[in-house]
């Protein structure tokens, strides 16, 4: 099914479309327009819950670019996949640079977009990559930050996609490279899920790249598993849910990727990472963009917000709260 031109208009096509107006507000600073782009009911899933209306996405958005006035972005991937004849899903890799000081980090921002106007996005930013560069303290950050976190309300509360290579959360999808999809899927759930790890080399090439929170670059097998270790050693039961799904071939972006929203949940009763343990359960907001090579996975870019992941284990703790922040 081809996609309708009202779908990305005025632009050539999505990748266009996602690249010019994200540069559009947020580098030329043109907030007005979203309200232009955005439905007034739009709904955003972010690391520190839903919100949904157009208005708290205006507010945010204004508040983080006054923050950082010297950070500019361009895109590192836009994986866009059609939805109907009139939508599509992208999964956005923003990485963004301050021109001062040369730092860097990367968000991934899934948008559903229909007949040109945002319906639904899920939003992930590295932001534990500022925190260590400037040597901050991440208890103080989380224990600021916890008022902020709200939880989660419509599709995100909603049990997982049966088969989300049919369905996702952002509905019916075609049955793109299927053979690379069911890939990605059996690699989360024998080595995410099922902490199989010695299967890592049945997916991945030997020379793979995994790029993940705190700008951290893994690299190889045995690295790829120490990384996975890392975070499920404080969740040790902890589970990933596959929401959605999206892929693209193209070659300015080095050929097939596949991209994965994931939900994350596992009650903190492991090691102590981050703080005090809790035995609460963490809702955690994941997105993955993998890379095939010659058939074999070759990169992996996986983004939360680890920042808001301790933010919400000290609000279950009961630390002492702040006043409430942007959680845009």
């Amino acid at each position: 099914m081809s996609l309708d031109p009202v779908a990305y208009q005025p632009y050539t096509d999505p990748d266009d479309f996602i690249r010019e107006v994200t540069d559009l507000i947020w580098v030329e600073r043109s907030i007005s327009f979203i309200r232009e782009n955005y439905e007034p009911d739009s709904v955003v899933h972010g690391a520190y819950g839903t919100s949904t209306t157009r208005d708290e996405v205006i507010e945010g958005s204004l508040m983080r670019i006054s923050a950082t006035p010297d950070r500019t972005g361009q895109a590192e991937d836009v994986i866009w996949e059609a939805r109907g004849d009139d939508a599509f899903l992208s999964s956005h890799l923003v990485l963004s640079s301050d021109l001062l000081t040369l730092e860097y980090s990367r968000t991934i921002a899934n948008c559903l977009y229909r007949r040109g106007r945002m319906v639904e996005e899920w939003v992930v930013r590295d932001t534990l990559a500022g925190a260590l560069l400037h040597g901050e303290d991440l208890d103080e950050l989380a224990r600021a930050q916890a008022p902020a976190f709200r939880g989660y309300t419509g599709s995100w509360t909603e049990p997982a996609p049966v088969d989300p290579i049919a369905k996702g959360d952002s509905g019916p999808r075609p049955d793109n490279y299927r053979s690379e999809v069911e890939t990605v899927l059996e690699m989360i759930q024998t080595v995410w899920n099922e902490r199989d790890l010695q299967k890592v080399e049945s997916f991945f090439h030997r020379d793979l790249v995994l790029l993940t929170v705190g700008n951290r670059v893994i690299l190889r097998p045995e690295g790829y598993r120490r990384a996975l270790l890392r975070f499920l050693e404080s969740f040790p039961a902890g589970q990933f849910q596959v929401r959605d799904i999206q892929t693209n071939y193209d070659v300015r972006y080095a050929g097939l990727r596949v991209a994965v929203t994931w939900k994350f949940t596992g009650d903190y009763i492991g090691k102590a990472n981050y703080g005090p343990l809790t035995s609460s359960s963490v809702d955690v907001l994941g997105i993955s963009q993998f890379t095939f090579h010659n058939g074999a996975l070759v990169k992996e870019v996986r983004i939360w917000d680890d920042i808001a992941l301790r933010a919400q284990i000290a609000g279950m703790r009961g630390d002492e709260p702040v006043a409430l922040t942007n959680i845009y």
